[in-house]
């Protein structure tokens, strides 16, 4: 509309505009402005009366969007004139609750540099006080119980505002207008220090913390979303303790800097991931390892790679600089149970942990991991989607006509609650595989559910009928049932990623899923849209001998595979000599088939090639063979194995012709790392060729690429490389993970696409 020719105008913006200073940064334009009238928060959104000169509510209004806080995502501004009122004055009026829930809540965002100047300033009344934050930074989702994002509905509702913090937060000239976390010293959370025992440790907690960990004592630290494990980088001995007391035996553990300049000296920093080590989600990013880095061996063994991220919160930063060194910084949790947040909670579990905790009084509602990103052609590449992006939405170009809530994968689970053109994708909540981490995923259902008001109308749920998520989807009542297959979820996944309605050209290439055929899918060649899916290609099936036992102990896959190509004739390998005691009831259980389904995992293929060529017998945890076959391939070679798939089928003789490459080059006695980089390039080769041959019966000329074996960067760059020559748009994930933490966001577009179509 024509906003010179009004003089009040009612203003609508929806996105993330609660807690993120948009109510102060609208009441200083519009004094800017000369304007009258008001602003506040409801469950929408923010809404605003503006009442002046016609050219001048024109260009409040074209400012609302290009001058907004840095933290603000708006969806929608919408404008609606009316007729002028008179009052004089433009203030924040009194926030709105109401029936219907759309407003959004903000991620948690690492500290801005303005707290940081007061933080080291002696002369600021924040000065050290480790929760200083304002309206450009600080705790958001982890502490809200409930919308519109307001204190009273926050965990720091239990902390009243000293008579300076008051003043601040009704000044409309203070960063701290209205910014709902404020506090200080006098009225907000306090610091101590608490030893094994529950006792409170005497004298400064933070200086304290610090001698703890210089002697190489382990501290349990109460972060943002829960609470870590803290221990010095550099101190082989007290790694390995933690190693040893947290059950994590290689794993490799992530690790804090104080600031780039300290990343520097334990990483690699490419330009394209400088800004994402320092924005203000903070994730921890995967990097080259410096040779010279001052880490401990056991941090992260055998690998080329070290997960780096910097301080997110005052307490982290101050921790790190009286510290003067990194620390490992880990979840505080005893193997893979979920995140320890609440403190009786904390203590009980780690007590055994840690020699001591670095705590506080101040709530947290929502228990959230640090993110994990790999940085990928400049563009983010997650692994683990959690602190500092959640509960940020998806947003997609199409809508969802019906309340969906998918209840994702087995592993690594996520959940997803969509309406609208929204879907909320939870933070990470683990694998499905306990009591605390079933609780968690419960609770967290109820919250966001709650938070967003979606009523679900349609739940979404795998295939697998062991999947615990998939028990509870079947549990629900008075909703329609919708499952979707593993590897059309991780398809679709990628789709809503790039804003895709399809049909494509689907790889998707994981550890395991359930296919309709009764077998474990995992190296999959489909042509998908959102509706659907055709399976045109797949990696010939090979048994998985003793089930489950073959994903722990990757020779078995070995044994499966080079028994479907060898027979009795397989060669002298060091892999058969090392398990010849128990090679031959292997061998005998994937010939019958007993407890030995049948499985065309890329994942699987991994492993036995890992296993062959002496990596990884045995693992420890989810990837590591897999992991460790990338780590380990030499980034000079450029060769690369070619199988030609025989048959109408793409892929369906590569596995076994890339097992063949690999021993007889092994016999040869060329170097495992030459022999690990030419799998991956050969299997990336075949991928090509593979979707060329689907192209010529098909027409289509998209791919997405999607699994979790599309973690796997080298692997990634050469397929999306070879199928960008030969003139393909090649779709990658950058906004949820290609691993089964973005199969909730698959299986509820799927679920919507299958329903009535939204206009």
């Amino acid at each position: 509309m024509d906003l010179t020719s009004v003089r009040r105008v009612h203003i609508r913006v929806e996105g993330i505009v609660q807690g993120v200073g948009f109510r102060p940064f609208v009441h200083a334009l519009a004094t800017e402005y000369d304007l009258a009238g008001f602003v506040g928060n409801d469950t929408a959104g923010v809404f605003v009366e503006a009442e002046g000169d016609g050219d001048r509510l024109a260009a409040f209004v074209a400012d609302l969007s290009q001058r907004a806080p840095t933290l603000a995502q708006i969806e929608r501004l919408t404008t609606e004139g009316m007729p002028p009122t008179g009052r004089p004055g433009f203030v924040i009026a009194t926030s709105v609750t109401g029936a219907s829930r759309e407003a959004l809540i903000s991620p948690d965002t690492a500290t801005c540099s303005d707290c940081l100047a007061e933080l080291s300033d002696p002369t600021d009344r924040r000065h050290g006080y480790p929760f200083t934050n304002c309206t450009n930074c600080g705790p958001r989702f982890t502490i809200v119980k409930d919308v519109p994002y307001d204190r009273r509905t926050t965990t720091m509702a239990e902390f009243p505002l000293c008579a300076e913090c008051a003043a601040e937060y009704a000044d409309p000239a203070n960063r701290r207008f209205h910014a709902e976390p404020v506090c200080c010293p006098a009225c907000g959370p306090a610091l101590r220090l608490v030893n094994g025992d529950g006792a409170t440790v005497p004298g400064d907690p933070l200086d304290a913390a610090v001698g703890w960990l210089r002697d190489g004592r382990i501290v349990a630290v109460k972060g943002l979303g829960g609470y870590h494990l803290a221990t010095r980088a550099d101190d082989d001995q007290a790694v390995s303790t933690l190693r040893a007391r947290k059950h994590r035996e290689e794993k490799p553990f992530a690790l804090m800097a104080a600031d780039l300049r300290a990343a520097r000296t334990l990483v690699d920093v490419a330009p394209a991931a400088e800004p994402v080590l320092t924005g203000a989600r903070r994730p921890v990013v995967l990097l080259p390892r410096r040779a010279d880095a001052p880490v401990a061996r056991s941090v992260a063994p055998g690998n080329r790679d070290l997960g780096v991220m910097l301080p997110y919160t005052p307490l982290h930063q101050l921790l790190l600089a009286r510290l003067g060194m990194p620390i490992v910084l880990t979840s505080g949790n005893v193997s893979d149970e979920p995140i320890a947040h609440r403190d009786d909670d904390a203590h009980r579990r780690l007590a055994r942990i840690a020699d001591g905790f670095l705590t506080h009084d101040r709530r947290i509602h929502v228990r959230t991991d640090d993110s994990v990103v790999r940085v990928f052609r400049g563009r983010e590449l997650p692994v683990r989607r959690s602190r500092g992006y959640v509960p940020a939405p998806v947003t997609l170009p199409w809508r969802f006509d019906r309340p969906v809530l998918a209840c994702g994968a087995e592993l690594k689970n996520t959940f997803c609650v969509a309406k609208g053109r929204r879907a909320f994708v939870s933070h990470h909540i683990g694998d499905l595989e306990n009591y605390e981490t079933l609780r968690a995923f419960t609770d967290g259902i109820a919250h966001f559910t709650r938070l967003f008001d979606v009523r679900p109308e349609v739940v979404a749920h795998d295939l697998h009928p062991e999947y615990l998520s998939t028990k509870y989807a079947l549990q629900r009542e008075d909703v329609e049932l919708v499952g979707v297959q593993h590897h059309h979820a991780h398809i679709a996944s990628c789709l809503a990623d790039n804003g895709h309605p399809g049909p494509v050209i689907g790889v998707a290439f994981d550890g395991l899923g359930y296919g309709p055929d009764g077998t474990l899918w995992g190296g999959e060649l489909l042509v998908a849209d959102l509706t659907g899916f055709e399976r045109v290609g797949h990696l010939g099936a090979v048994p998985m001998p003793g089930g489950v036992a073959a994903v722990h102990e990757p020779w078995r896959m070995a044994a499966a595979y080079l028994d479907e190509i060898y027979g009795e004739a397989v060669p002298d390998l060091a892999v058969v000599r090392r398990h010849g005691r128990h090679w031959p009831a292997v061998v005998g259980l994937a010939r019958t088939g007993t407890n030995s389904p049948r499985t065309s995992s890329v994942g699987r293929l991994f492993d036995a090639v890992a296993a062959i060529v002496g990596l990884h017998d045995r693992v420890s945890y989810e990837g590591q063979a897999a992991i460790a076959l990338e780590q380990r391939a030499d980034p000079d070679e450029r060769g690369g194995y070619r199988i030609e798939a025989a048959g109408p089928v793409p892929l369906l003789d590569v596995g076994r012709g890339l097992v063949r490459c690999v021993v007889e080059d092994l016999l040869a006695s060329v170097d495992p790392s030459r022999i690990a980089a030419r799998f991956h390039h050969g299997l990336a080769d075949a991928v090509v060729r593979a979707a060329g041959a689907v192209r010529e019966s098909t027409g289509l000329a998209t791919v997405a690429l999607s699994g979790g074996v599309f973690q796997n960067v080298l692997l990634l760059d050469r397929v999306v490389s070879g199928l960008a020559q030969e003139g393909y748009r090649v779709l990658v994930h950058s906004r949820v993970p290609p691993n089964d933490g973005g199969i909730s966001l698959g299986q509820a577009v799927v679920a919507a696409a299958r329903g009535v179509p939204a206009a």
